[in-house]
């Protein structure tokens, strides 16, 4: 993003002391920006009506907010809504708005692009363009509509999070910390295919939700999958979250995208069973949404609901996921600017 170094937003407060500091502001000013940027959610710095004309004036010198509004909105029969963002340089990501009765969920991007080329997913498809900034993940909150009204946050669009773990962890503590938007950790999901050490990380830094892709129970078929499973060996992955306690803070679960014959079968469950043995933690069975050159087929309904019993029968809780916004590829492994890049 063109002039990423300044903008506001994104900061957190240590960076905001650093900031009023190098403008010879007084240290209580970052306090008040930050009140600014992140609870009243201001968009210009002449609304930082508590700043002398002087210091605002200086502050507008050198930076600006950074709010930058989504460029196409796309409204799905179901209520979700598919926001598209400009990230410069001709690079575009999207996040999800899910609406339900009792919640209110936004999928956000980490990364232009992903580099893990799972078979599933469209966004690895398209070529990888960088991390995002951590400006650029709270924007994609901040500058929606449904903004106030959100009650959970998902690291589930575009990218793997773990490997743009520093600027991730800026919108966490952002997103967590009383002078940013005050949130419970247990608001927040962030989904991996289990980078290590990235994830060891982010188990130690945060108390927010974790959700794996697993989407196979052994290395050779998670590898067809997942080709990082090569990388971050399933086994391992759960070697390191058995060393967690998810019974109280926090909770994980295990996403797993059920594929017609070939990781639906009862041996598959089994394995399954075996391999999230001793963890209290949650399966979600999804339905693979089709993409364009991807040789796959989903599973039918019956065999979704004999693998979700076999689990439950090994006493691991499993749901099964409702899609949400397919009709404009909105739905879980459906998001791509491949197209948008090459036309807008």
């Amino acid at each position: 993003m063109a002039d990423e170094k300044k903008y506001l937003l994104g900061k957190t407060f240590f960076e905001l002391k650093e900031t009023v500091a190098s403008l010879s502001m007084p240290t209580f000013a970052a306090k008040q920006i930050a009140d600014w940027l992140y609870k009243k959610k201001i968009t210009t710095i002449d609304m930082m009506s508590n700043l002398s004309v002087a210091n605002r004036t200086k502050l507008a010198e050198n930076y600006t907010v950074g709010i930058k509004e989504p460029i196409k909105t796309t409204l799905s029969k179901d209520g979700t809504k598919k926001y598209l963002f400009d990230v410069g340089n001709n690079k575009y990501i999207e996040s999800v708005y899910i609406p339900e009765k009792e919640r209110a969920t936004l999928c956000v991007s980490s990364q232009k692009g992903c580099q893990m080329n799972c078979l599933f997913c469209a966004t690895g498809k398209q070529s990888f363009a960088g991390n995002l900034t951590a400006a650029e993940i709270i924007n994609q909150v901040q500058s929606i509509d449904e903004c106030d009204n959100l009650t959970n946050i998902v690291f589930m669009g575009m990218g793997e999070p773990m490997n743009n773990i520093n600027e991730v962890l800026k919108a966490i503590e952002i997103l967590t910390s009383d002078y940013g938007y005050g949130w419970s950790p247990k608001r927040i999901t962030i989904s991996t295919i289990g980078v290590l050490p990235a994830l060891k990380t982010f188990l130690d830094s945060t108390q927010c939700n974790l959700a794996v892709s697993v989407h196979a129970p052994d290395t050779f078929k998670r590898v067809q999958i997942i080709p990082g499973e090569k990388a971050y060996p399933i086994k391992d992955v759960l070697k390191l979250l058995k060393e967690y306690d998810w019974s109280h803070q926090r909770r994980v679960s295990f996403e797993y995208i059920l594929f017609n014959q070939l990781n639906d079968t009862e041996e598959d469950a089994l394995k399954l069973a075996d391999l999230l043995h001793g963890l209290d933690c949650r399966v979600n069975l999804i339905p693979f949404h089709q993409i364009p050159d991807v040789d796959l087929s989903p599973s039918k309904r019956d065999v979704m609901e004999k693998f979700q019993a076999i689990l439950e029968k090994k006493h691991i809780t499993a749901t099964i996921r409702r899609s949400r916004g397919q009709d404009i590829d909105a739905a879980c492994g459906m998001l791509s600017t491949k197209k948008i890049n090459q036309t807008l």
